[in-house]
């Protein structure tokens, strides 16, 4: 299984393609010598049309430069590579799906006023959300769970109660212990009466050993979409995965964070040391965003139509209470806007005392880079937490890579030390979190289908931020010592750097 991620990895398959380079230099030498200027001239000259189209595409700095200096490199097969791995956009088949339900939820979306009680220095940010179709609610409650392992019993409990449907969305689905108790709740709910759907990214989810538990569920009445399916060498590019954590029972209860479907995410299973996620549960009329979400990506994947409103919370047991705001909300790479990134930007020009962010990838562009390094000549105090114990060891190396400059910008910079921290949380001056699955890395901002739940002003901020300072005190403040002593990795981390969009 790992011998197939790293044939299908896209550095592999960039290795591979400087290879056949070499080769046909070679073979142009001894072989080809008739009529290898006229395959020379034409493979350069779709190089020279490759360079053109990414410099002037309406693109990332940094994933444009990296394509710009393969092609100059390696201009014999640069602009094959750029065709066959670069080019982000999503196949068009995805594109017409997404466009389709897309002009039928824009007929749901909620007609709502902006609530009262929310500060200027907010409304503009929560008004680009709700003219994207993400509305912000002032009756909904919220729970935050610093750990997978307490996330898990409460899902496990919700799941067991539900009596209308339940909905469920997973970029990783991996067998074990986790896996199978869901599965027997899911598959005792569906044979009782209950609607379950359940949905996961098929490369995410690569593995051996579910087809028969899957079988089971199909047997049971489940439905089973696997979403964007994965062809080995025809599915190269391997873009706009489904990244998306995101469960609904019965229209009213809400689950969303880091955490997917697999035994490290509950600590079950040690990996990479302990195992730090966090997710978020929802109680409320705002479980609707989620719910819009998962019935796009769901309909967009079998080219179905239904009717969204069935699933309304309205026609199943809502009992609305106030805890704050909450606005959950999505991201897509269809759509050419970068709400992810755009969420980040607006919170971090907003901080006026403190920024606290955990991320498991610190692959940082120049636009939160230089948000973050302002925020701190503001005087704000900017905290990010990465992970001690790596899962990705070339990321790893490309996150270290950021540190100097961050830290010489003023940024704390901290790691934790018992293991892995795939939690993706942002909190701001107590007022306002972020609880998701989008990382601060290219594929998240990007490429991936994503989501999250911000809260503002309410109490479950206060919960967020005692786990930071908890997490702070398990964590290794980064400094110019700690620089000094991972120098020859920090070098690596630099070279790396410039292929982080590759990552």
């Amino acid at each position: 299984m790992k011998i197939f991620k790293i044939l299908t990895s896209k550095i592999f398959i960039f290795g591979m393609l400087i290879l056949l380079q070499l080769i046909w230099v070679l073979l142009m030498m001894f072989f080809l010598s008739d009529i290898s200027v006229y395959i020379d001239a034409f493979l350069r000259v779709i190089s020279f049309f490759a360079l053109l189209y990414i410099i002037n595409k309406d693109e990332d700095s940094g994933y444009k430069l990296i394509w710009s200096i393969v092609i100059t490199i390696a201009p014999l097969f640069g602009g094959m590579m750029y065709l066959a791995i670069g080019n982000k956009r999503p196949s068009r088949q995805m594109q017409d799906s997404f466009q389709r339900q897309g002009r039928y939820e824009l007929t749901l979306n909620d007609r709502y006023l902006m609530p009262a009680g929310i500060e200027p220095d907010y409304q503009g940010q929560f008004s680009y959300l709700s003219r994207l179709g993400f509305p912000t609610y002032n009756d909904t409650l919220s729970k935050y769970y610093p750990l997978g392992d307490d996330n898990y019993e409460d899902l496990l409990l919700d799941l067991q109660n539900a009596k209308h449907f339940i909905f469920m969305e997973y970029f990783i689905v991996d067998k074990g212990f986790m896996l199978d108790t869901i599965a027997m709740v899911l598959i005792e709910k569906s044979r009782s009466g209950v609607e379950v759907r359940f949905m996961y990214d098929d490369f995410g989810s690569i593995g051996w050993g579910k087809k028969a538990l899957f079988k089971r569920m199909k047997a049971a009445g489940i439905k089973m979409v696997s979403f964007n399916p994965f062809v080995p060498f025809l599915s190269i590019a391997m873009n706009n995965r489904d990244h998306r954590k995101i469960t609904v029972i019965d229209g009213v209860i809400g689950y969303s964070g880091g955490f997917n479907i697999a035994d490290e995410y509950i600590n079950r299973i040690v990996r990479f040391g302990h195992w730090k996620d966090a997710g978020v549960r929802i109680e409320g009329l705002a479980t609707w965003s989620l719910t819009k979400m998962f019935l796009t990506t769901w309909n967009a994947s079998r080219n179905t139509y239904e009717d969204y409103l069935l699933y309304h919370p309205s026609k199943f047991d809502l009992k609305t209470q106030s805890d704050g705001f909450i606005i959950p909300y999505g991201d897509s790479p269809l759509d050419n806007e970068p709400v992810g990134e755009n969420v980040y930007l607006n919170l971090i020009n907003n901080a006026q005392k403190y920024i606290y962010i955990f991320t498991p990838y610190l692959v940082l562009n120049e636009t939160l880079y230089k948000a973050l390094t302002l925020a701190v000549k503001r005087d704000v105090d900017v905290r990010i937490v990465t992970p001690g114990i790596p899962d990705k060891k070339l990321v790893y190396h490309v996150t270290r890579s950021f540190y100097e400059n961050l830290i010489e910008g003023g940024v704390r910079i901290y790691e934790y030390t018992p293991g892995f921290i795939h939690s993706k949380n942002f909190i701001i001056d107590d007022k306002v979190a972020v609880v998701g699955t989008i990382n601060l890395d290219y594929r998240s901002l990007f490429l991936h289908f994503e989501c999250g739940v911000i809260l503002y002003k309410s109490k479950t901020i206060e919960t967020i931020k005692q786990d930071f300072i908890e997490t702070f005190s398990k964590c290794q403040l980064i400094t110019r010592k700690e620089l000094d002593s991972f120098r020859f990795n920090k070098l690596a981390g630099f070279i790396l750097r410039l292929f982080a969009p590759l990552l």
